[in-house]
């Protein structure tokens, strides 16, 4: 049986949205169950791009009542319906575990216990799990250092050292069979989901796979969202005349992927086999610092403004990490296609056209991280 209709949770966000678009136009029956969080929808409502040739119903991954007839109804689930950050996971605890891990142990359950027709579940894993990402030391080979210890950073010592013979290590692309070290909550509940749902998708014969995001931009990023991802804060602090800030020195390896390249492994993910019952990462392929990131985005705005670099770390941070995608090219055949360039030049057209006001209140997630001591100064 081919898979006609799917069900996106969380499909009124940023990727799952991008999504949703893509499988109407590939003429897939779509249902979307998203509860609005507030945090990531300021207005209360379903969003001006909230597309037409979707179904979408209010409703919450932890309200069986909701879930269950939606999950039934389907051919495929997309799980995306997640709370979203990192920072903030370490202070809000319960209700990361509670919508996170208890969201898709519901969906589980449904899929375990209720008379359904599902051919794919695809959930939403992260760079997280691995905490750091993969290094080589020219004594001891392939290491895969821990979370580094407060007194390192206050300190100012950035590099991550080999945990055998103490040397600096180098960031080499980090595979998907990376010994997984998770530093805070929301990697935890991450882990969590991509564990369960590769499992029960074994244990009954549920293909399921766990795409592991980098870091990813593009329209549609929440601008007015402090615990969104990086480029869309920095973003609204430079619309807003300030400097984004830039934690440690800014030298941060990342991979930053273009939500296009995203939503093309996720359909490749939904209608091939390759990588059904596994882990895959989704990147650029592409190694960029993080302070080179925030100059990008103000030369683009054609701003002066420079970044603020900080010269303090973040507790529950990550040095580098940056990703090997040699699964998801021989699985899937996937291969990106916007470069970093095309891709931010995109980003910045549409913030300066969206409807939405890009307001900061960096400031205040800056506060409550200093109130809960996750901040380490020199």
């Amino acid at each position: 049986m081919a898979i006609r209709s799917v069900l996106v949770t969380g499909g009124a966000g940023y990727i799952g949205s991008h999504l949703v678009d893509r499988l109407v136009a590939r003429e897939y029956l779509v249902t979307v169950l998203d509860s609005l969080e507030p945090q990531v929808h300021r207005t209360g409502g379903w969003p001006s791009y909230a597309n037409p040739g979707a179904v979408y119903v209010r409703g919450d991954v932890r309200d069986r009542a909701a879930f269950e007839p939606l999950v039934l109804a389907a051919d495929a689930v997309v799980h995306f319906g997640a709370a979203v950050s990192v920072g903030q996971s370490m202070y809000q605890v319960d209700r990361y575990v509670d919508v996170n891990t208890r969201g898709t142990a519901l969906l589980l359950d449904i899929l375990v216990n209720a008379k359904h027709h599902v051919e794919k579940v695809v959930v939403a894993s992260s760079i997280g799990v691995y905490g750091e990402g993969a290094y080589q030391c020219a004594d001891c080979g392939t290491v895969a250092p821990g979370i580094r210890p407060a007194e390192q950073l206050a300190a100012r010592d950035w590099e991550q050292h080999c945990p055998h013979c103490g040397r600096h290590a180098v960031s080499v692309p980090t595979p998907e069979d990376k010994p997984l070290y998770r530093d805070n909550i929301y990697s935890m509940t991450k882990y969590h989901q991509e564990e369960m749902v590769l499992l029960i998708g074994k244990t009954y014969g549920i293909p399921s796979v766990a795409p592991r995001f980098f870091n990813v931009y593009g329209p549609r990023q929440s601008l007015s969202n402090p615990y969104a991802g990086v480029a869309a804060i920095w973003l609204s602090r430079l619309l807003n005349k300030k400097q984004p800030v830039v934690f440690e020195d800014g030298g941060q390896l990342r991979d930053f992927v273009s939500i296009h390249d995203v939503v093309d492994c996720l359909v490749l993910m939904l209608e091939k086999p390759g990588a059904d019952y596994l882990p895959v990462n989704i990147g650029s392929g592409q190694t960029v610092t993080i302070l080179d990131i925030a100059r990008l985005l103000a030369r683009l705005l054609d701003t002066p403004i420079e970044p603020q670099v900080t010269q303090t770390g973040r507790t529950f941070d990550i040095r580098h990490n940056t990703a090997d995608i040699t699964r998801a090219r021989s699985t899937l055949g996937f291969e990106p296609r916007v470069t970093l360039e095309q891709g931010f030049a995109e980003l910045i057209e549409w913030a300066r056209t969206t409807p939405d006001v890009a307001e900061d209140f960096f400031d205040r997630a800056l506060q409550e991280l200093q109130d809960k001591g996750l901040l380490v100064q020199p």
